[in-house]
């Protein structure tokens, strides 16, 4: 099919092909045949995030380079597209605008990611790694004997938070009202009411370390010279939150899948060379925990590529697919970090390397517990949450020996 590159990117092509469905069951099952579809579209295609909601989605490797890296043309601030949309719409809660530091722009924006980035580097990673590995030996030992779990509930989704908990001095109780927030907020279901919850978590949560700080991330950030207000604090922990727990317990989950399914990357697992590292690498390249995001919302029509992209409308990053766009070849990703799974340009998230130790380490002292550890099931029977941003397992059932 020929590509008309001088029509707008509109909410169906004007050849009546209908716009990719990011979300409902098949997508969640098989979100690399939607993309092959989009494909016939060009590097930009029009999709649905949830019904009636249109967006243009980048799919193209170096389109999505240029978008991230031109702050001045497709601005992150999505508060003029959210006041046509209803208040119960599924996905607004992941692209309103708040005042963190994914919605803002120049100043703001660095002053914000400041506060971020002075207090992340402030993070002992060897105490990181022991945090993890600590969190790590309780989950399994909470299971070993059972010859079976499920990675999702008992592991993956669990040691984020213990992590996050520890490094930003978080009480359980607030712990676990901000991760039910936040993955209400991810599926898009109770939308709404999830992101009341988290709302209230994350400001509790900056009223406790006012009142008893520590040498913990929320403390540094409350200390640091840019004197965040409350509610500046409680949208950058919401943030940190996001970006550490949900896309965190993907990368980990994912990660085993591969080691698991994969003979490439599994035959090795009981012979004590544990190629993790690459496994990961892999996993970024081709499902990426966050799979669709980066929104940014052009103030006015923008011509880009030869295609119009009407002023207001998402224009969202598909790191799924420009990392696996056909016009770069599988050869090119090997021993290569170029992926876009934690984005580019200003917006780089400011924590990739804290991600990587934390996933890895979960991996690796998973797999030196439990080294016989195989798949309860196929691995094209595992199912998937729904959703047009996460790429997320609902479940990982495993088998392995008594302990």
């Amino acid at each position: 099919m020929t590509v008309d590159r001088t029509r707008p990117v509109d909410g169906a092509g004007a050849d009546g092909t209908e716009p990719g469905r990011l979300y409902g069951p098949e997508f969640a099952a098989d979100p690399r045949r939607v993309y092959a579809a989009l494909r016939a579209h060009g590097d930009l295609a029009p999709v649905e995030l949830a019904p009636g909601i249109p967006a243009t989605l980048v799919i193209g490797y170096d389109a999505a380079l240029e978008v991230m890296r031109d702050a001045g043309r497709f601005p992150r601030d999505g508060s003029r597209w959210q006041q046509d949309v209803p208040a119960d719409c599924p996905v607004l809660p992941m692209l309103m605008y708040r005042p963190n530091t994914l919605s803002a722009n120049g100043p703001v924006h660095a002053r914000l990611r400041s506060v971020i980035t002075d207090s992340l580097d402030r993070v002992d990673t060897g105490a990181l790694r022991g945090h993890v590995e600590t969190a790590a030996a309780r989950l399994v030992d909470a299971f070993a004997a059972d010859g079976e779990a499920d990675l999702i509930g008992q592991y993956a989704r669990v040691l984020p938070l213990l992590v996050f908990n520890e490094l930003f001095g978080c009480p359980p109780e607030i712990g676990d009202r901000l991760v039910e927030g936040m993955s209400g907020i991810f599926d898009g279901t109770s939308a709404e009411e999830a992101n009341a919850v988290l709302n209230r978590a994350t400001r509790d949560l900056v009223a406790h370390k006012r009142a008893t700080p520590g040498a913990d991330v929320t403390s540094w950030m409350i200390g640091h010279p840019a004197e965040l207000d409350d509610d500046e604090m409680a949208e950058q922990i919401a943030l940190l939150l996001g970006a550490g727990t949900e896309p965190e317990q993907n990368l980990i989950a994912n990660g085993l899948r591969l080691l698991l399914s994969d003979d490439r990357f599994g035959g090795d697992l009981s012979g004590g060379s544990l190629p993790i590292e690459d496994a990961l690498d892999e996993i970024l390249w081709t499902d990426p925990p966050m799979a669709n995001f980066g929104a940014t919302f052009p103030r006015q029509d923008v011509e880009f590529r030869g295609r119009v992209l009407p002023a207001h409308r998402p224009v969202v990053i598909s790191y799924a697919a420009a990392n696996t766009d056909p016009s770069r070849t599988p050869h090119q990703r090997t021993g290569n970090r170029a992926h876009l799974a934690f984005a580019a340009g200003a917006h780089t998230c400011p924590a990739k390397g804290h991600a990587r130790l934390i996933a890895s380490a979960a991996i690796e002292m998973l797999l030196d517990r439990l080294p016989d550890m195989e798949l309860a099931v196929p691995p094209d029977e595992l199912e998937w949450r729904p959703g047009p941003f996460h790429r997320a397992l609902v479940a990982l059932p495993v088998r392995f020996p008594q302990q």
